[in-house]
């Protein structure tokens, strides 16, 4: 049995985001080791030998625009891997990064998808809940162009407030609001995303930093440990163990797997939501947050 086979990447035109570091490197090491054609996209230098990188600043449109024009007319696979860590007063910042940029290069791109090709996300558990903010989520994700958008952020604060976490849940709620919509399921293009656990990563320190009040890494660095570890004695995952899964599902491999959220995080939101249906309380993350710290 071929394992490169299997995958379907060899000779495939795949687009990647965030390839500088992190779980998307990991990711973009496995499709230059499975033969894909690799078209790699960062705001940081990439140091792998893929068929065309391009630094870009995925929170700017015009820069966006000009990286689309360089990419092939034929895309097999596309994954959007970039993201930042939430901080306060950076919150129209995180919603361009975190699900503006994502969503727009998705409908861009996707006349240029293939039959049978795929979209994947690297979303968070800090989606978690999004269940609770799907109508406002749907609503943003229904307007048509970037502009739309941003005029939507600028006249919903309050909504935007949580940064991180409710760019997080826009992206989780597209993943399950557009996998049978027509311009996807009309060429059976799968859309997927996976959801990681506490992972160490050049962010780490920007999350730590982030989930402190007072912006001490080592506090936020015990907060995140709180919520995500001391429950089940447990250890931070390695950029590996998200990259890899990433491009299993994206593959040929999961050809018949559509509008999933796959949470990576050794069973830690399973046990959140299993306390949720038994107490008849469900609970967002940042509720979490609260009850751990």
């Amino acid at each position: 049995m071929n394992f490169k086979k299997l995958l379907g990447y060899e000779g495939k035109n795949v687009v990647i985001t965030g390839s500088a570091s992190g779980m998307s490197k990991s990711a973009t090491e496995m499709l230059i080791a499975a033969g894909a054609n690799v078209y790699a996209i960062d705001k940081n230098d990439i140091d792998l030998p893929v068929t065309k990188s391009f630094k870009a600043d995925l929170s700017d449109k015009n820069e966006i625009d000009e990286v689309i024009k360089e990419l092939p007319d034929t895309i097999d696979a596309l994954f959007l891997c970039h993201g930042i860590a939430g901080f306060p007063g950076k919150e129209l910042l995180v919603q361009k990064v975190n699900f503006l940029s994502q969503k727009y290069m998705t409908e861009k791109l996707l006349d240029r998808i293939s039959e049978h090709g795929s979209v994947t996300f690297i979303s968070s558990v800090g989606g978690f809940g999004w269940e609770q903010v799907y109508e406002k989520c749907v609503e943003l994700i229904n307007l048509p162009s970037w502009e739309d958008s941003i005029n939507w952020y600028e006249n919903h604060p309050d909504d935007i407030k949580s940064s991180y976490v409710f760019a997080k849940q826009c992206l989780e709620s597209y993943v399950t609001y557009k996998c049978m919509a027509p311009e996807f399921i009309n060429k059976r293009i799968r859309i997927n995303a996976i959801n990681p656990g506490d992972t160490i990563t050049g962010l780490t320190d920007d999350f730590n930093k982030s989930t402190s009040p007072t912006g001490d890494s080592k506090e936020g660095e015990e907060m995140i440990n709180n919520i995500f570890l001391k429950s089940w004695n447990g250890y931070a995952a390695k950029p590996e163990d998200m990259g890899y899964p990433l491009v299993l599902i994206g593959s040929d491999m999961f050809s018949y797997m559509s509008g999933q959220l796959i949470y990576i995080d050794h069973g830690l939101t399973s046990n959140w939501k299993s306390g949720a249906l038994l107490s008849k309380n469900s609970k967002s993350i940042e509720e979490i947050s609260k009850d751990n710290n």
